[in-house]
């Protein structure tokens, strides 16, 4: 069901200003089965981000000192990747578009129902796992890839352009056979089974 939270240990950071507010928002997600830490400002949730459990946040954009716009902004540039929901009693066309291009996950106009809340952190936590899981599987391949020799490199290299082994052969000034034999090689260090999963796990490599 909509209303129904997902199965996570994800913590949901709720950064508001207005105590009411963030202690309402806390109380529902907690009712819910989720797991919250709330600031009272942006301010205080910078001091903790070098401590941030893996989740989503939520941030109000009209905050003291910092706004919520301007927080995002901020958790960017310090390469914090954690899905961010805006929310506003104040919403306005061109702050939507601001808070969109500073790389929110969602906007969210108050009043909002428990069922769009809870749907915004649903997708956030899902997106979030979803990465979480992409970035170990580039882990676990790159380490994979730093086992390979440098000839090993290059005819990976070949297959993953779509070139026969003739030509990387030719390419290499090697024969056929031991492009063959490199071939094999690099498969079984990657544990790919066919070309189109060796390719595929070098795309995820290469991802930045």
């Amino acid at each position: 069901m909509a209303n129904e939270s997902p199965a996570t240990d994800a913590v949901v950071h709720i950064i508001d200003d207005d105590d009411a507010a963030r202690d309402a928002l806390a109380f529902l997600l907690d009712c819910h089965g989720l797991t919250t830490r709330t600031y009272p400002s942006a301010v205080q949730f910078l001091k903790a981000v070098g401590s941030l459990e893996r989740g989503c946040i939520i941030t109000d954009v009209r905050m003291p000192e910092i706004s919520g716009v301007e927080l995002v902004e901020r958790l960017k540039a310090l390469g914090v990747t954690s899905p961010i929901i805006v929310i506003t009693g104040h919403a306005d066309v061109p702050m939507a578009i601001q808070a969109l291009r500073a790389g929110v996950t969602n906007f969210i106009e108050k009043p909002f129902s428990d069922e769009v809340i809870l749907e915004a952190i649903a997708g956030a936590i899902a997106a979030e796992q979803g990465r979480g899981e992409l970035e170990g599987e580039r882990k676990r391949i790159r380490e994979r890839l730093s086992t390979l020799s440098l000839r090993e490199q290059q005819v990976m290299d070949g297959l993953v352009d779509g070139k026969a082994n003739k030509v990387i052969a030719y390419d290499l000034g090697i024969s056929a056979r031991t492009v063959e034999v490199y071939r094999a090689n690099v498969m079984t260090k990657l544990g790919a089974r066919t070309l189109s999963e060796l390719v595929r796990m070098v795309m995820i490599a290469r991802l930045a």
